[in-house]
């Protein structure tokens, strides 16, 4: 079965801030998160640093023959590094760019990432929201921004704010630029009253729909997920299953679960169809974002079997 990533994280360096507070990596995994202490890493990654060569050998174990990278402001801006990435590791990494919204001018900065080889760029829509400002999907320089998406052929990596506020918005975008390839990140946060709005955008063309940080959203009842099982079961009701796609949002979620059992309570579940499973867990990405040749990744015994 082919098992693909969609939604993925990786940092040299976490120091950034958002809303007037800072990100700042400490020690052991864990960092300063907008004033408080938390464990933003597994604790044995103790000198803060998220790489590529880590992923790859949780991949590796959990036989995830690729991932998306994407980008979030709370992370701060890696394009070097992505770049970097995506020259080393062709074949297991997609890499999404990403530009500061916030300055106006950014799409010069998208046409230099364009230019230059990223095939994705990431809008972290939720972090749009400021107590003193809130940037529009729907801006003049946005919707430049998406028909040039558009042009290049590029890949819409968005998470929303919760519920429907800017389902409005991606209505819009969906509409000017038809074309244009969109990821819906987050599965649409379940847990939040509204979220089969955002959902129900895959019934457009070109809009799927990825599961990033699942398992954190139904962290409370913890492994093996109902609560998300059933999500993923609903979601396939309102668009099918050939519009999901699977991701973990590594590496926060491993800090409470393995990287393997972010995907293996789907592969367990028997409430959905080995063709759905297939579907959600690889296939339906491995279309959507063009993956080349995979590799094979047998499975390696562990020493407690």
């Amino acid at each position: 079965m082919v098992i693909i990533d969609t939604h993925s994280h990786l940092w040299l360096k976490q120091n950034a801030a958002w809303n007037g507070k800072e990100i700042r990596t400490l020690k052991n995994g864990r960092s300063m998160f907008l004033g408080e202490e938390r464990q933003m890493l597994p604790p044995f990654m103790i000198d803060g640093q998220n790489t590529a060569e880590v992923f790859l050998s949780n991949m590796d174990y959990a036989q995830v023959q690729a991932a998306v990278v994407v980008q979030e402001f709370i992370d701060g801006i890696q394009n070097d590094y992505l770049a970097d990435v995506a020259r080393r590791y062709p074949d297991r990494f997609l890499v999404c760019g990403m530009c500061d919204y916030f300055t106006d001018g950014f799409l010069d900065e998208a046409r230099r990432l364009a230019d230059s080889g990223f095939r994705a760029l990431a809008i972290p829509g939720h972090r749009l929201l400021l107590d003193h400002r809130r940037v529009m999907l729907t801006s003049p320089e946005m919707m430049a921004l998406m028909h040039l998406m558009e042009d290049r052929g590029m890949i819409l990596s968005v998470t929303l704010a919760d519920g429907d506020m800017q389902v409005g918005e991606m209505k819009e975008i969906i509409a000017e630029c038809p074309r244009l390839k969109i990821a819906i990140g987050h599965f649409g946060m379940p847990t939040v009253e509204g979220w089969k709005e955002q959902v129900m955008l895959a019934r457009n063309g070109n809009v799927m729909v990825e599961s990033g940080g699942i398992t954190w959203l139904y962290n409370d009842e913890f492994y093996p997920f109902r609560g998300a099982v059933r999500a993923i079961r609903e979601a396939i009701d309102l668009v099918g299953a050939e519009k999901l796609m699977w991701g973990s949002d590594y590496p926060r979620t491993i800090t409470a679960i393995t990287y393997r059992m972010s995907y293996d309570f789907v592969l367990r579940s028997d409430e959905l169809t080995v063709e759905q499973k297939r579907l959600f867990l690889g296939d339906n990405a491995l279309g959507f974002y063009g993956f080349g040749r995979l590799p094979s990744l047998p499975y390696i015994k562990n020493m407690s079997e």
